[in-house]
């Protein structure tokens, strides 16, 4: 296979990316996705091709991710967008397998499990979300064979399992985070912003206002206050921010920060309802710091 250094190519299978790659010698950089790719992926993208020689990016919706009341087949799917954003992010390939591809057993009998640090949050609300998610990533590191993997902050309990999984599975990668990119009005970018209408998109920049107003405190208790504050007021709003969770935890094992004294890396975290769209946020930063 000859290969075009400035030319994005697509392959379906293993035995075409394992052509792809044996094309490209060097360090390999891998951007996991399940597609719908925005400004955020991007980003994502432009920091693996400023880290390795060779970047890929996988486009794979994942239907163990998928709860009962999730609907796999409407999740968006614009293979050729896609395409198009990472040609100019400077991509050199994209995996886009099919299910069968990437399951050859069918639904896989043995998968990872997250254990607790999986079933709060974002687990308690998603079950079994998490354990399809470090399943596929898994995966997708066993085929890609990458030296780093890159993701985004904003999804921060998925940031912290997948390094936990690295972590105790002794996988051969570096886990990079790259910071959650945003929009002009602070929200933070997400293929679920398109479902807003007007009114709601100005009712949900309340949720990075109350993040940003709390990480501004300098204590746990009135980091969590200020923070609450902000969203109790938008509760009232027109349309309403309906809150899940507002939570402020330690990463290393997303437990919540309770110590009055606690000085170190902690996540602002928060997810909440507007309208018919759920939405979730985060700030990392140091306590104390």
């Amino acid at each position: 296979m000859t290969l075009n250094p400035h030319e994005t190519v697509l392959v379906h299978t293993r035995a075409d990316l394992e052509a792809a790659r044996a094309g490209r010698p060097g360090d390999v950089a891998v951007v996991m996705t399940m597609g719908a790719l925005h400004e955020g992926h991007s980003a994502l993208m432009r920091a693996a091709r400023r880290t390795a020689k060779t970047v890929v990016v996988t486009v794979f919706v994942n239907p163990l991710q998928f709860g009962p009341n999730e609907d796999f087949d409407h999740y968006p799917r614009a293979l050729e967008a896609d395409l198009k954003l990472c040609q100019e992010a400077d991509v050199d390939v994209v995996f886009a397998p099919t299910v069968d591809e990437v399951y050859p057993g069918g639904d896989p009998l043995v998968r990872v499990v997250p254990g607790p640090m999986g079933e709060r949050y974002e687990g308690a609300h998603r079950p079994g979300h998490f354990s399809g998610m470090l399943t596929v990533v898994n995966k997708l590191i066993n085929l890609t064979g990458p030296d780093y993997v890159f993701f985004g902050e904003k999804d921060a309990q998925q940031l912290a399992l997948v390094r936990r999984m690295v972590l105790d599975l002794n996988l051969p990668v570096d886990v990079v985070a790259v910071p959650t990119e945003r929009e002009a009005d602070g929200m933070a970018r997400s293929s679920r912003n398109r479902y807003l209408s007007a009114q709601e998109r100005e009712s949900a920049a309340a949720l990075s206002r109350a993040l940003f107003t709390g990480i501004a405190q300098r204590r746990p208790d009135e980091i969590r206050d200020a923070a609450r504050a902000v969203l109790t007021e938008a509760g009232r709003a027109e349309p309403p921010v309906v809150l899940d969770y507002l939570a402020l935890v330690d990463p290393r094992d997303f437990t919540e920060i309770q110590d009055s004294d606690y000085s170190g890396p902690a996540v602002l975290a928060v997810a909440a309802k507007v309208g018919t769209t759920r939405l979730i946020d985060n700030l990392p930063f140091e306590i104390g710091g």
